[in-house]
This record gives structure tokens, sequence and C-alpha cells, in this order.
């Protein structure tokens, strides 16, 4: 029987521990708000540094194994094609990885770090602007992706070269924890993985959804309710519950081909239409920035606080420790997304394709998007921080685009755009969860359980909408997810341990890669040029 296929203690331990917390938070949300922000304020001031420290780890990880022998390594059979090709492959990780969140911080993140800059700096003031349009991109940039990448290691080997036919994250941790993980602390570790990245999704929602509203409310003139909010809550998840359903190669693939073309042309609107010149000087200049102050970036943290006449600003932990802790959230289910699109490609291949094409889309999001609405900033043409302060970060959006030619069509288009970047993030998350819940998936999960936690993504954060709460599950879920660090580290020890037993082990038959058959019982040696 299919059911038989259903990791139970991990599917419903996954369910009670999501109600266990968003119950108390709709019952009690003043009571249980505070209760979690002060849970999240003392892990972000207290292990700030661990955080930081996650982001330069994961990094310089990741380019060893690229160039070591590790990154020789083929994710599949010696003659195994690639299951995606290249621009495919780089439009799903990118849309699993970014979301709808990119195109709403990409168009105004700039503006809080120019009323709230890092490193002391006077707010509005000349040196303010060139740190406002640098901290974004180096936010999502290459440490961000190798958070992201990290995980996919351990889970790909082991799908792909060791052939074990199971996506979970605490499976990829078997070298080193052992038959412990068949036991409560495999369950532990997958279910924590789950209520983070379900949290992650609602933060999602939360920022989308609104932007999404606004953009209806500019096209159609229907103002701006709870009810029009639930509908375009309902009509994304149709969409990715159909697109789940359809599968990886039917449906996700083929909504993330959409959102690739739409952003491209989005992003080359506003470059040829826009003030090219200021996006283009202004974008390769924050990138002169951030490499010149890549290690100042990656580390501040404000160690002086209020002493000998320091004025302490918070931006690190509101920002660089929050964003590094968002990432390790979503960092399981996008290696898992990872991992499981990159059938046919080497180790090396998945990071630096992972790092570098990633790196360029946020980029070119940030550069283009941001850099046009810093442009109306200091031109006058719009007082984007003056809007922003009075209607909100939405409608500050859609007042941006409106300084674009043709607005009337750019708008439709950003929102179809924010409406499939939102979907395409769903589909890969609910997809995930349902591999997660099964004990073993040969090609795809099973469709009932796609579609069930398609809708499950949907409901909680439906529901902290009505009670106006969103925000707490964001934070609840970046609490819960401070034991993910540690997972982190048994993924990249896993690795390692593995791959290289398995090389070692190979060494007698002359070749560097290792198969084994599903029930781990024999073991096949194959040459790998």
């Amino acid at each position: 029987m299919k059911s038989k296929l259903i990791d139970w203690p991990t599917f419903i331990g996954a369910l009670f521990l999501i109600l266990a917390v968003s119950i108390p938070l709709m019952l009690f949300p003043d009571s249980g708000a505070v209760i979690v922000d002060m849970a999240n304020n003392f892990m972000t001031e207290k292990f700030g540094a661990l955080y930081l420290l996650v982001g330069l780890a994961a990094f310089f990880f990741l380019l060893f194994v690229a160039f070591s022998k590790n990154g020789n390594v083929k994710l599949g059979n010696k003659h195994e094609k690639k299951e995606f090709g290249t621009i495919s492959w780089a439009a799903m990780l990118f849309a699993a990885g970014i979301g709808s969140s990119i195109l709403y911080w990409a168009m105004i993140e700039w503006a809080y770090y120019y009323q709230g800059p890092p490193f002391g700096i006077t707010p509005e003031s000349k040196e303010a602007i060139s740190w406002s349009t640098s901290y974004g991109i180096f936010h999502w940039g290459p440490l961000a992706w190798a958070i992201y990448t990290l995980p996919a290691l351990p889970i790909a080997y082991f799908y792909y070269v060791r052939k074990t036919p199971v996506l979970k994250i605490s499976e990829a941790v078997r070298p080193v924890l052992g038959n412990k993980i068949d036991g409560p602390l495999g369950v532990i570790i997958d279910v924590l993985f789950m209520f983070g990245l379900m949290g992650g999704a609602g933060t999602t929602l939360a920022l989308g959804t609104p932007m999404i509203a606004e953009g209806i409310h500019d096209i159609t003139g229907i103002p701006i309710t709870l009810g029009l909010k639930t509908i375009i809550m309902l009509l994304c998840t149709t969409i990715f519950a159909i697109s789940a359903y359809s599968g990886l190669r039917r449906g996700i693939k083929f909504l993330s081909d959409i959102n690739l073309w739409l952003a491209l042309f989005l992003l080359v609107f506003v470059v040829v239409l826009g003030p090219t010149v200021f996006i283009s000087r202004t974008t390769f200049t924050s990138i002169g920035i951030i490499l010149d102050n890549f290690f100042s970036m990656a580390t501040w943290l404000e160690p002086f606080g209020d002493l000998a006449g320091f004025k302490k600003t918070g931006f690190p932990e509101s920002w660089t420790i929050f964003y590094w802790a968002w990432w390790v959230v979503y960092a399981p289910f996008v290696g898992l997304f990872v991992a499981r699109i990159s059938r046919g490609r080497t180790i090396r291949e998945m990071i630096l394709g992972t790092m570098i094409y990633g790196t360029i889309g946020s980029v070119l999001f940030f550069g283009i998007l941001g850099n046009f609405g810093l442009y109306l900033q200091l031109t006058g043409n719009l007082d984007v921080i003056g809007f922003m302060n009075e209607h909100g970060a939405p409608a500050a959006i859609i007042a941006i685009l409106h300084e674009l030619p043709l607005a009337q069509l750019i708008v439709p288009i950003f929102t179809i755009l924010a409406i499939i970047f939102l979907a395409t993030t769903f589909d890969s998350s609910s997809y995930i969860l349902a591999s997660v819940v099964q004990k073993e998936v040969q090609s795809e999960p099973l469709r009932w359980n796609r579609l069930f936690w398609a809708f499950t993504l949907c409901l909680l954060p439906l529901v902290l909408m009505f009670l106006g709460d969103l925000e707490t599950l964001q934070t609840a879920s970046i609490v819960a997810g401070f034991p993910v660090i540690f997972i982190m580290l048994l993924l990249a020890w896993s690795f390692i341990k593995a791959s290289n037993d398995d090389i070692r082990a190979s060494k007698d038959y002359e070749s560097p890669v290792i198969y084994i058959d599903q029930k781990n019982t024999k073991k096949s040696y194959e040459r790998y040029d």
C-alpha cells in the first residue's frame, strides 16, 4: 500500500509542532509575540557571532570541496546526462531559493539602509548612499547561497551516488550519527527542518501577499482588504498545488521557466528605459565596495555597543544576523531541492553553479530595481523614503514602478511575476516536505502527499494573517531553526566522511566513485573519468 511509504512519526510530528506553536499564538497573540521576540533577541544578541561564522565557514568549505577530488564526483551514473538544461536548472534553484521576497527587498531594502546605515554612519549622508546600494547585494550574495548549497552536498551524494532513495536531512547525517537517526533523533531532526521551512514560507507570504495586493489594487481599483489578501493566498496556493501535483518536469520546471523570462523582461525594461548609466555605474561600484569590505561586512557585530562614546545601532542584529538566521532556516529545504534537480552534474558544477547563478541573479535584481528607486530619491522625482514611511513599503514599490514608461503594462507584469515567484517557492517547498515524510522517493513523492503539504503551507499563514501575526510566525521559525546550525555542521562532516571513505575504498578499483545499491548490501565500482 502507498500509505506504507509514509514516515508517519515525521508526518505527525511536523503537524503537531506547527500546531503546538501556532494555536497558542492564535489564542494569545500579544503574549506569544512578546515571548517569541524575547527569544529571538536573546539568540541574535548572544549567538550573533555563531551565525556569521556559519556563513563564512560554509563559503570556504564549499570552495574547498569544489576544487578537491570530491568535486569530481558525478551525481548519477557514469554516462548519465544532466536531467535539466542549465537555464532551467538555474531558474528552478533561483526561484526556490529566493521567491517573491527578492522583488520586495530588491526594490526597497536600500531605503532602510539609507535611513539606518551601518558602521555608525550618519543617516541619509553621501556615505550612507554607497552602503545602501551595497548591503542588499551582500546579504543576498555568495554567503547566502553558500549556506543554501551546503546541505545539498550530502543529500545529493547519498541519493545519486550511493543510490539511497531517501530525501531526508536525517539520512544525510547517517555517516556521523549512524543508526541513531532511525529512532527519535532522526524524527526530531526532520521535524525541526519542516517547522523552520513552514515558518519561513509564512515569511514569504507575509511579504509577498501585501505587495501583490497593492499591485491588484493599482490595476483594478479593488480596495486592499483581508478578503483580497485571502483570495490572493488561495490563488497562489491553487497555482503551486497544481504545479506540485503535476510534478518536477511538467509543473515546477514550467513555472520556473516562465518566471525566468518574465523577470528578464522586467529587468531589461528597467535598464533600457530607466537611468541606464546610473544603474550600471552604481551596481558596478557596489560590487567593488563589497569586494573591498567583504570580511568587514561579514564579521561586523558592533562589539563596543554604547561604550566609550560609541552608539549602538542594532544594524547587525536587525539585518545581517537576521538574514543569516533566515538562510539557515531555509537551507535544508533549498539544499534538498537543489540536490533533487542536479542529477547528471558533478559536485563541482552543483556548488559553483548554485553560488554563481544565485549571486548573479541577486546582483541583477538589487542592482537594477534597487538603484532605480535610489535614482528617483536622489533626483527628487519621487520621495521614496517619505512615501514608504507614510504609506508602507508595498505601496512605495508600486509608486516606484509608476515612474517607469508604460507603467500600466509594467505594474501588471510585476504583479504576475510576484504571484509566480511566490508559487514557484511554494511548489518547491511542498514537493520537498512531501519527500521528507516518505520513507523513500524513487522518482516523485506521492501526489496526495504533495497536495496535502501544498495546502498545509497556506493554511496556517492564512489563519495568522487574519490575526495580524504573520511576523511572529516568521520569528518563531527562526528561533526554532537555531538547532539547524548544528545540523549544518553534521551535514558537512557527513559528506566529507562518506565521500572520502568511498574514494579510499574505490582506489583498488582505480575509480574515485563508489556506487552502492539501495539496500546497501552489495558494492560495485565503476571507472570515472
